[in-house]
């Protein structure tokens, strides 16, 4: 059998640009007083001159190299017309400095305090998105009135908390692996102030100790008791996920969930 020899042919770029599925923009907040990152997921065709407006999820963690990329991503496919699982939607993912300031409150817990020096500054944090983010938002972009909150872990923490202080600011809550375990679990002590809107709670957890599938389990539970007829409230126990890995999954569920679109 012969040899054959082939010469590889140089392939040619004719023209390389960025990929961009939204933007980056730096804002600043005199309420947190420092600088700002958020990612900008925009669905396709979005226009600024168009009358169309979108729903807004809110992504805690939401940097780049944490969970913008993939959670947009869901969001695109879910709002496929074929998918059809979920609206078009303006995901706002807001890029951590200091999460551990950010996502706890205050604790009376030494192991916290040591453990996460700069802790308990979420009252600030939950002002920053009523205050400045959200009506920077709805100002800048072509918003309708329903928000999301996306949290997970630590942020999972902050998306329980802003439920239980001020539930009004969002419609739609995806709390994944919330840090309940935070100063001896005292947020599940407190009473969540009572709304009148109608709201979609989604609770997710994964194989992750019996302190966190407990305390998800109860955030559940007390959120049962207390709600009102407006509220759609689900759990979601993911067996063969752990910490690491429940969060992609637990969102898509959620908005299989909670963006229920009629079938056609």
């Amino acid at each position: 059998m012969s040899n054959q020899i082939f010469a590889q042919s140089e392939i040619k770029v004719k023209e390389s640009t960025s990929l961009i599925i939204g933007e980056r923009i730096e804002i600043h907040s005199e309420i947190l007083d420092e600088m700002r990152v958020l990612n900008i997921y925009l669905p396709y065709g979005y226009s600024k001159d168009s009358l169309k407006t979108y729903p807004v999820i809110y992504l805690l963690d939401g940097s780049v190299d944490e969970d913008f990329i993939h959670i947009s991503g869901l969001v695109q496919f879910g709002s496929f017309s074929w998918i059809n699982m979920i609206p078009e939607s303006i995901v706002i993912g807001i890029s951590n400095t200091d999460r551990k300031r950010d996502f706890t409150f205050p604790t009376n817990n030494q192991k916290d305090k040591d453990e996460y020096p700069t802790t308990g500054k979420s009252e600030i944090f939950i002002k920053f998105i009523e205050k400045e983010l959200q009506p920077f938002v709805d100002k800048r972009y072509k918003t309708n009135s329903i928000k999301t909150l996306i949290g997970q872990s630590l942020g999972g923490l902050l998306a329980s908390e802003v439920l239980f202080k001020k539930p009004e600011l969002f419609d739609n809550y995806i709390i994944v692996s919330p840090s309940l375990w935070w100063d001896d679990e005292s947020l599940l002590n407190d009473n969540p102030i009572l709304y009148k809107s109608k709201k979609s709670i989604f609770i997710a957890v994964g194989k992750e100790g019996q302190v966190m599938e407990r305390t998800a389990k109860e955030l559940y539970d007390k959120i049962m008791l207390v709600k009102n007829e407006n509220t759609n409230l689900y759990f979601d126990f993911l067996e063969n996920k752990t910490h690491g890995d429940a969060l992609h999954i637990a969102v898509y569920n959620a908005f299989e969930k909670i963006f229920k679109i009629v079938e056609k």
